[in-house]
């Protein structure tokens, strides 16, 4: 079964409390990377750029309307995510218990709706 791990938290808080080196990583994602990878579990993942950067599609009225961000005072930003395929709910789980960013801030699981 396919899995989101959706990672949240608090944008400024993970920034300045997150060591990394010249590749832009911490060694605690760097590690739970590698054990992803050897574990075989992990389909696609990636780290989003600051919410300041965002920019925010809707249609109105027919009308297509842009909002450059960041547009929403919220405690937690969305700020990356992982693909991985596992055999169960309980696994995806013990799988986002490990993220780095757990310490920080939520990491939800969601299942990927199958359509095949």
């Amino acid at each position: 079964m396919q899995f989101m791990l959706l990672i949240h938290g608090d944008e400024l808080a993970m920034m300045e409390n997150t060591k990394v080196d010249s590749s832009g990583m911490s060694p605690e994602y760097a590690a739970y990377n590698e054990a992803m990878a050897k574990a075989g579990v992990v389909r696609g993942g990636e780290r989003l750029r600051p919410t300041a950067t965002a920019t925010k599609v809707s249609i109105r009225d027919g009308k297509t309307e842009l909002l450059d961000g960041p547009y929403a005072d919220t405690k937690e930003q969305f700020g990356g995510y992982y693909l991985i395929d596992v055999d169960s709910m309980d696994d995806a789980v013990a799988w986002a218990a490990r993220c780095p960013a757990a310490q920080f801030g939520t990491i939800e699981v969601r299942p990927i709706w199958q359509t095949r």
